[in-house]
């Protein structure tokens, strides 16, 4: 019997066979990738803390950007992106422009061939850009836009900045271009506060929340079936309610039970079950440990105080055990939502975000 392929991905990344609970934001994208220049929804950033799906969000809508006429540019905000965006635009377009001495648009696969030849000066010439206006008007003659997906932005990123106000100048142009970021809270809000590139404040913005159980409940079952197998009731009840709304979660969960009995033709509720616990080791050591060591000596004793409750905590009764007033503690507290560490729960309510990272957080602060 030939052993049939895991279809879940959890690689960060990677795009899943089924974008649980994203489709509102994805039909914003796309309809707005149809509608061109002029959407707001062409400007998006995606925030969220590790594993909310922020990265696969990227890669998916990157993806789906062709059939809608556009090309998509990916990548980090590191050093030597600049370069990275101009190169990849070229070699993304490799169907279509011919990087010789006179480069010329070759043909284009969006339904029609087309033939164009490029305008003097060298277009290798001049500075970023320069030369980036040049590639994007030749594609605008045929109404092709490029679309950027920027991952892990960063305010400390010179380039980050330097990009973002070029891409102000480009949609003043008119140019037919789209923007779509992705980072960690804090991140976000650094960038966000730079007074250079203080028009990104007026971009759309989506924190990536947890996912209705149901969502994931659907998705889980559409991954397995499509990958030719089934899941037993009693086994999907236990995987969802692992998972906790957690995308990442989902991915290491489903992973995981379906290589315990693989050659079965369901996931019953004991593979299910151990499938469970490997996922939750798997989580702390990709998740919560980077996670943790990010946090500040005051972040730890904010949630060392929560770690009291069940499951909501009053703020009031955080700074209390804190032995700090409240105005203090907030301050923590707002760190620690910026970071999508908490969340909060109503006025004066908090509780921490990260399925099974309070029982991390307890094991790690009695050490």
């Amino acid at each position: 019997m030939v052993e049939l392929r895991n279809p879940f991905t959890p690689t960060f990344g990677i795009v899943p066979p089924f974008m649980a609970g994203r489709s509102h934001l994805i039909d914003d994208i796309l309809r707005a990738l149809d509608s061109g220049p002029g959407d707001p929804n062409l400007s998006t950033m995606f925030i969220g803390a590790r594993g909310t799906g922020k990265t696969a969000l990227l890669s998916y809508l990157a993806t789906e950007a062709l059939g809608h006429g556009w090309i998509a540019v990916s990548v980090a905000a590191t050093p030597g992106m600049l370069e990275d965006i101009y190169e990849q635009t070229c070699e993304v377009a490799a169907e279509y422009v011919d990087r010789e001495d006179l480069p010329r648009i070759k043909g284009m696969s969006l339904g029609r061939i087309l033939s164009v030849e490029w305008e003097s000066p060298r277009p290798d010439e001049g500075n970023w850009r320069t030369r980036m206006t040049r590639l994007l008007k030749a594609l605008e003659a045929y109404e092709i836009g490029v679309l950027f997906t920027v991952d892990e932005v960063s305010a400390s990123s010179d380039e980050m900045i330097a990009f973002a106000s070029t891409y102000q100048m480009l949609v003043r142009e008119g140019r037919r271009v789209g923007l779509l970021m992705a980072g960690l809270p804090h991140q976000v809000s650094g960038l966000l506060r730079n007074e250079s590139v203080s028009f990104l404040r007026r971009s759309v913005q989506h924190s990536l929340g947890n996912i209705p159980d149901q969502e994931i409940a659907f998705a889980l079952q559409r991954t397995v079936e499509g990958g030719g197998r089934h899941v037993d009731d009693d086994a999907l009840n236990i995987m969802v309610s692992a998972v906790g709304g957690f995308p990442y979660m989902m991915q290491l969960v489903g992973f995981r039970a379906w290589g315990i009995e693989p050659d079965s033709p369901s996931i019953t509720p004991r593979a299910a079950q151990q499938g469970v616990e490997l996922a939750r080791g798997d989580m702390e050591q990709r998740v919560f440990a980077p996670t943790y060591y990010e946090l500040s000596e005051g972040d730890l004793r904010y949630l060392r105080a929560m770690l009291k409750d069940e499951g909501v905590s009053r703020t009031s009764d955080i700074a209390r055990r804190m032995g700090v007033t409240s105005n203090y503690a907030s301050q923590y507290r707002l760190r620690l939502v910026e970071q999508g560490v908490v969340g909060e729960r109503g006025r004066g309510k908090v509780a921490i975000e990260l399925p099974y990272f309070k029982e991390y957080l307890k094991k790690r602060l009695n050490d």
